[in-house]
């Protein structure tokens, strides 16, 4: 029990509340757009800890949360046999990332989780629809994989450009959001395995991460209700906003 509350006995009271804070509203965007739980726990917690410390803490609830969201719909064996070539990708690729980056705990790691916040907010706010042509998917495929495992290893953030490839593939919704639970899981692990290199992921971090898994379920939960009774097209422009001047105020002020 002491390693499961260490971690935040020594953060103190007020950072202990930032962080619950944190992931309960991590937690209710994920219910409402089926994304965002690491991008807005990696960036609310980049402005008061390092890097590292913040993906450790977002381990298990992300992990939790995104076996839950690929293990409905259906899809499972059909989407693990076309998206393979890129998932093994994201998996080597973040382990190689954190063989050769490594999120630091110096300033250029917040930096550059503010420019990957900022960027993944403009691709959200101003890409517009596009669809991948006969024969694209089979390199480019793998080619996302790996920058998306590189930014992982670097920022914690793994939705550049993984979200946006599997957004142009011809998926159904439900296709959709179970190819984007797969493929953060994969980034998950890989991610754990590279902070574990980096002796990042210790039994303190680890527990810490799983106290936090509660109060991101309780988000999602409300995010899911949440998203029957507002206009989820707005909330994700708004989602986007807010998350590109999260991001661009790390880049400058790191």
């Amino acid at each position: 029990m002491n390693t499961l509350i260490g971690f935040y006995q020594d953060i103190g009271p007020a950072l202990s509340l930032l962080v619950i804070a944190t992931f309960l509203l991590a937690g209710a965007v994920k219910g409402v757009i089926g994304l965002g739980l690491p991008t807005i726990a990696m960036g609310l917690l980049g402005l008061a800890m390092a890097p590292a410390q913040a993906a450790a803490l977002l381990i298990v609830p992300s992990t939790v949360t995104n076996v839950w969201q690929l293990a409905s719909g259906g899809h499972l064996r059909a989407l693990l046999r076309r998206l393979w070539p890129m998932l093994l990708m994201v998996f080597f690729g973040t382990l190689l990332g954190s063989a050769w980056l490594g999120i630091s705990s110096g300033a250029w790691a917040a930096h550059a989780l503010g420019g990957a916040l900022l960027l993944y907010a403009l691709v959200g706010l101003w890409l517009p629809p596009f669809s991948l042509k006969p024969g694209q998917e089979r390199w480019l495929g793998p080619l996302c994989g790996a920058v998306t495992g590189v930014i992982t290893a670097a920022t914690g953030v793994f939705v550049i450009p993984a979200v946006p490839y599997l957004q142009a593939l011809d998926l159904d919704r439900d296709e959709r959001v179970q190819a984007l639970g797969l493929s953060f899981t994969v980034s998950t692990v890989a991610l754990a395995i590279g902070l574990a290199g980096q002796d990042a992921l210790g039994g303190e971090a680890l527990g810490a991460s799983l106290l936090v898994l509660a109060p991101a379920l309780l988000g999602m939960l409300f995010g899911q209700w949440l998203r029957q009774r507002i206009s989820a097209a707005l909330f994700k422009r708004c989602f986007f906003i807010g998350l590109g001047l999260l991001g661009a105020h790390l880049m400058v002020n790191g």
